[in-house]
């Protein structure tokens, strides 16, 4: 099991709290505002935050010709896939129930780093995932039945969770010549590109001028969520082995629940609670210090 440095330690706590908060928060937003074109303005408002720490820490701001193809297949499954996926399942869930569907990542990253990529998980790391995966089947214990009659915006977080994972999986094996700050620049820039193109295709005729809780909503993922929040896990998945960077996050879906139920009014029911113990199983299976020999 790895040990965290107090920098690594702070950055998880920071990235925890504002994604945990910010399934809520895209929850309202996409009420008042085309999801990819929310997300395409909030990804916008990033890509100047990113700029300035670029500028900040004199990091180079091309990339060489040779790497750009694992630019793009790192920029696919990191972003691409999690961003447009991502946001057009939350209309179709509850905001609560979007995260912890979401956060099914850490078990398909721990999956497919074991049967895929050849890692050798301890023990306690294999219940981490078993506790997360638990945590997960509680979580949606009263969905069953919305799920049912809504299968498109379940199979789309389960995709963009799946991406996310093989991305994950990815950045942490793939040698760039660039540092972090570039890559992740680069990764976002593209992501907004893209992200401009399919909100003039597909919402064009749904745009409208955003009003005060669309700008709000906005205003958070833009700078927080994406800028300061996408850097922040670009630099603990690539730190960290994939199973600690991806089951030490599972706090984030709890906050998720919790948050939407007291803002949103998301009733919350004993499996809910259940499930919290279970997180906290997963989280200290990967941040509890192992025991010297």
């Amino acid at each position: 099991m790895p040990r965290f440095t107090p920098r690594q330690l702070v950055l998880l706590v920071l990235l925890t709290v504002v994604w945990g908060l910010n399934w809520p928060i895209m929850k309202v937003g996409v009420a008042h505002f085309p999801p990819l074109t929310f997300r395409m303005v909030a990804m916008w408002l990033a890509v100047p935050v990113l700029a300035a720490v670029l500028w900040q820490q004199k990091a180079p701001w091309t990339v060489p010709r040779s790497a750009w193809g694992r630019l793009a297949a790192l920029t696919l499954t990191n972003m691409l896939f999690w961003h447009c996926l991502m946001i057009l399942a939350i209309p179709l869930l509850s905001s609560g129930r979007a995260a912890i569907l979401g956060y099914t990542m850490p078990i398909f990253s721990a999956v497919l780093g074991a049967f895929c990529f050849g890692d050798r998980l301890a023990g306690r790391a294999w219940g981490g995932v078993v506790a997360a995966a638990l945590g997960v089947v509680l979580l949606l214990w009263h969905e069953t039945a919305a799920m049912g009659s809504r299968p498109v915006g379940v199979g789309l977080m389960l995709a963009a969770a799946a991406g996310w994972a093989l991305g994950t999986q990815l950045l942490r094996r793939t040698s760039m010549p660039v540092p972090l700050m570039t890559l992740s620049f680069w990764m976002v820039l593209i992501t907004a590109v893209v992200l401009t193109v399919l909100s003039v295709l597909l919402e064009r005729e749904r745009w409208v001028w955003p009003d005060s809780t669309a700008l709000a909503t906005i205003l958070y993922n833009g700078p927080l969520a994406i800028g300061f929040a996408q850097v922040t896990w670009f630099f603990l998945a690539r730190t960290l082995p994939p199973v600690a960077s991806t089951l030490s996050v599972m706090l984030i879906p709890v906050i998720g629940v919790f948050s939407g139920a007291w803002w949103l009014g998301e009733v919350l029911h004993w499996q809910d609670w259940t499930a919290v113990g279970l997180m906290v199983v997963a989280i200290a299976s990967v941040l509890w210090p192992a025991r010297s020999r």
